[in-house]
């Protein structure tokens, strides 16, 4: 298998692992998303990953049920902490070495997020994975993945979705909608199509960060994805 990147950034939502339960987390899907993880990383490339929380909290509900934004905001870091163990553990129990790093010191469950740390485990075949998203309150795991994989120097960021690209209009709700193979983020700014929060998107266009939306529930995308095949809506300048 030829590689076209040598390291990525993996950004899963929380919901994604919900699998077709109402919330929380199902093991059939972490265990399916830890293979496909691991199948990737035994070609050699070098793997970071960041998570949502939406499957257990999300920070911007906590106004409506009278909690401080801040305050929610910081209890949906922690259930990004949840969701970063529950794949660590998938991903160590079919055999492979992970490290967790955490935006909020947490020294009993994760090393704190340092840059040269995190890029020192990656060079060393280790999954890593980046928890309590940017350790700041107002910004959004989208962000927290477009921060990171600038800072290690990813190549791409690979956005796993339940749908596989990006489209005119939302694929789940107009039939009429076409995919887009490839596009600008001048084309993605203009036609209002949402990618990320704008924030992490800017962040992406302002270092010529190149994201690619894909479905991860599809067996071997991931893997297809990294072998060059045509998989998903790639975004680049």
């Amino acid at each position: 298998m030829s590689k076209t990147y040598k390291r990525i950034l993996l950004k899963l939502s929380g919901e994604s692992l919900m699998g077709d339960q109402a919330y929380g987390i199902d093991s059939k899907r972490l265990s399916s998303y830890a293979s496909e993880i691991i199948a990737v990383a035994a070609q050699g490339v070098e793997v970071a990953v960041v998570i949502g929380g939406g499957n257990i909290y999300r920070g911007m509900q906590a106004e409506g049920s009278g909690i401080d934004r801040v305050q929610g905001d910081h209890m949906g870091m922690l259930a990004t902490v949840i969701n970063s163990l529950a794949l660590q553990s998938a991903l160590e129990a079919q055999g492979h070495k992970t490290r967790l790093l955490s935006a909020i010191k947490m020294e009993q469950i994760a090393e704190p997020f340092i840059r040269r740390r995190a890029v020192r485990h990656l060079e060393k075949g280790r999954i890593v994975i980046f928890g309590a998203g940017t350790g700041n309150p107002y910004f959004t795991t989208d962000t927290a993945a477009s921060l990171r994989a600038i800072e290690i120097e990813a190549d791409v960021i690979l956005k796993g979705t339940r749908v596989d690209g990006i489209y005119t209009a939302d694929p789940e709700k107009d039939k009429t909608a076409t995919k887009y193979e490839r596009i600008s983020f001048d084309e993605v700014y203009e036609k209002g199509l949402n990618v990320m929060d704008l924030t992490a998107f800017t962040l992406c266009k302002e270092n010529a960060l190149p994201i690619i939306v894909f479905d991860m529930n599809k067996p071997g995308n991931l893997a297809r994805l990294i072998a060059g095949e045509k998989v998903g809506t790639l975004v680049e300048l």
